[in-house]
């Protein structure tokens, strides 16, 4: 779970607490409106926008915010239409790339990602050429010093969550999407603090990058990260974790 694990942790954290160009609210309005566009209004009655809200919250997105982009959803308010699709690649080192999009122009996505992997020894791939590494799981990143291991293995086990795996300074609890809501109430009911929940690929191998290929992978992911269009990026890359902190 290190290395990309790492760099989103990093990359959550720094998130919330600086939102000053304003790419992170722009993401979390663009997740908000097509949740809310596809399972409707509700946050009871759909988890994919009680997950977004949940995530602006932790971003501080001003309530308002998040309400408009309900609205905007479900049409009671104009907006973009944004279609929802992934993208693969190559990047540095021979790291598996996968790019989740929301976009209203899918050509102008295509070029900015395109030049985001060729700049840095990455190239963008043909659908399905390293997706097959990838498993869709729920994660949710529990703080070490907030809780016991031992306790937080056994309620998370007896939850049905699939593994808990201690990462740097925090526990990563992966379970099966099917369950990602059941775990999440029952970890809630708990009293367990939950620093970061989502929906990501896990790779079924990694590959270890250092040196050039690793700064030039870092920069890549800073690059896709910035793209107002790009809502998530997964890689089985595996980078010490001294070189991440440095760059970020």
């Amino acid at each position: 779970m290190s290395g990309h694990s790492k760099w989103s942790s990093i990359k959550h954290k720094k998130g919330a607490l600086d939102a000053k160009r304003g790419k992170i609210f722009t993401k979390l309005i663009r997740e908000i409106t097509v949740a809310a566009r596809d399972g409707g209004g509700d946050p009871d009655a759909n988890p994919r926008l009680r997950l977004a809200l949940l995530n602006a919250r932790s971003a501080n997105m001003p309530k308002d915010t998040s309400e408009r982009a309900i609205k905007k959803g479900t049409g009671e308010l104009a907006s973009d239409t944004f279609i929802e699709t992934t993208y693969e690649g190559y990047g540095p080192g021979g790291t598996a790339v996968l790019v989740e999009v929301l976009t209203d122009n899918k050509n102008r996505t295509v070029s900015e990602l395109r030049r985001a992997f060729s700049k840095f020894g990455g190239n963008l791939g043909e659908s399905g050429c390293v997706s097959w590494i990838f498993s869709k799981k729920g994660k949710f990143e529990i703080p070490i010093d907030t809780t016991d291991e031992d306790s937080l293995i056994d309620i998370s086990l007896n939850l049905g969550a699939e593994d808990v795996i201690k990462d740097g300074d925090f526990f990563s609890i992966l379970t099966e999407v099917e369950n990602f809501e059941n775990v999440r109430k029952g970890l809630e009911d708990s009293n367990i603090a939950i620093e970061n929940s989502e929906i990501c690929m896990i790779p079924s191998n990694s590959v270890k990058v250092e040196g050039k290929p690793a700064e030039h992978m870092l920069k890549m992911l800073d690059l896709l990260d910035d793209c107002d269009d790009v809502q998530k990026v997964h890689s089985n890359f595996d980078i010490d974790d001294s070189i991440i902190e440095a760059h970020i």
